[in-house]
């Protein structure tokens, strides 16, 4: 019986390390495990993503009412606290897109540009800075 086992597992071929020359399957991002354990319904399971989710519904409603900057404003903080959530928790559920340090480059860099851009808005900006002002003069002339 023992030597019948050993030939059985002998005649399976070894799996290579190697990669597959033929993708079939994408990889699970480093993060892509479940922010809450199984036990707990799906929405707590996901908060991260739901809370940046909400964050930035928040915001398009509030320029769909008319508070253009304040909507923007509130989706770029959104974004940034995506960010900061996929820096400081060891699993974010669904967050996690790419690796850890791409999905904050991504989240952070976007959040910061939309804030600024919305910072800088014409009517009224409500931040001024002097070497874009020379950079639209010499590119529109």
């Amino acid at each position: 019986m023992a030597a019948e086992a050993h030939s059985e597992g002998a005649s399976e071929p070894q799996r290579s390390r190697r990669f597959p020359t033929l993708t079939r399957d994408t990889a699970r991002p480093e993060g892509g495990g479940r922010a809450a354990s199984g036990g707990y319904p799906a929405p707590a399971r996901q908060w991260p993503l739901l809370s940046v989710m909400s964050g930035v519904a928040v915001g398009l409603l509030l320029v769909a009412l008319d508070a253009f900057r304040i909507g923007a404003i509130v989706i770029g903080l959104s974004l940034l606290a995506g960010a900061v959530l996929r820096w400081a928790l060891p699993s974010v559920g669904m967050l996690a897109v790419r690796s850890r340090f791409t999905d904050m480059l991504t989240y952070g860099v976007l959040g910061f540009v939309i804030v600024m851009l919305a910072l800088m808005v014409q009517p009224k900006p409500w931040i001024h800075i002097p070497f874009l002002d020379d950079i639209v003069h010499f590119t529109v002339r």
